[in-house]
């Protein structure tokens, strides 16, 4: 990667935790640790203060718990935020995607994983591990009845959408990244992208990652 490093805050609350995600993140000579944080409401003051790149964000963190500090600096444009977490499919995945996170990944990640999720995070490309985009999947395949109806603003939002951006936006609720559905729609990489940055505005979403949950809800992820 050219040009100045990636930027990241890490929000940890265990000290021994964040010293490891710190010595992995400074290992990477495109990364830089811009700060560290070991409450939510200190991500938040941080990521004000420094405006890094990308926030690595636990979920469980006293005074502020990760899914609302996420929420704020996403709602502020401060960052995107990378949630890591040891808990694979429950509350905390769901209200983090759907407070703006652009990614999300398990902290028994692979030190590799890891940097090559923030450097996905900071190409502006949304991360979920396999292993939860499969379980997520499967979760909005399942038939519930608790499922919430798609808003009706949103429902009117889709009819705005062009047939190529229903049909990025069908890819991105498969996981697919702009470089893969560049070649399943026989387009260019930054054609994707534009069509991407469309349909989130007219969506209102904050994050690919959202407008992939959107995609499995209404059931055209392919």
């Amino acid at each position: 990667m050219t040009g100045r490093p990636i930027r990241v805050l890490v929000a940890e609350d265990q000290s021994a935790v964040r010293a490891g995600l710190v010595l992995i993140l400074r290992s990477a000579g495109d990364i830089e640790v811009a700060g560290e944080a070991a409450d939510g409401q200190e991500a938040v003051r941080l990521a004000r203060e420094l405006r890094p790149d990308v926030v690595l964000m636990d979920v469980q963190m006293p005074r502020l718990d990760g899914v609302s500090a996420t929420r704020q600096v996403v709602a502020e444009g401060l960052a995107d935020v990378l949630v890591l977490t040891t808990f694979d499919l429950d509350e905390y995945v769901f209200g983090a995607l759907r407070a703006g996170a652009a990614g999300f990944l398990l902290k028994n990640a692979e030190a590799r994983e890891l940097v090559e999720a923030v450097r996905t995070i900071a190409r502006g490309e949304g991360l979920i591990s396999p292993a939860v985009t499969r379980r997520l999947i499967a979760e909005f395949a399942a038939p519930t009845a608790a499922r919430p109806p798609v808003p009706q603003a949103t429902a009117a939002a889709l009819e705005s959408l062009t047939r190529r951006e229903r049909e990025v936006l069908g890819c991105l609720g498969g996981g697919l990244s702009n470089a893969e559905i560049a070649a399943r729609l026989e387009m260019a990489e930054a054609t994707v992208k534009t069509h991407v940055s469309r349909l989130l505005g007219k969506l209102e979403l904050r994050s690919r990652v959202q407008a992939a949950v959107l995609a499995q809800e209404l059931g055209i992820a392919h």
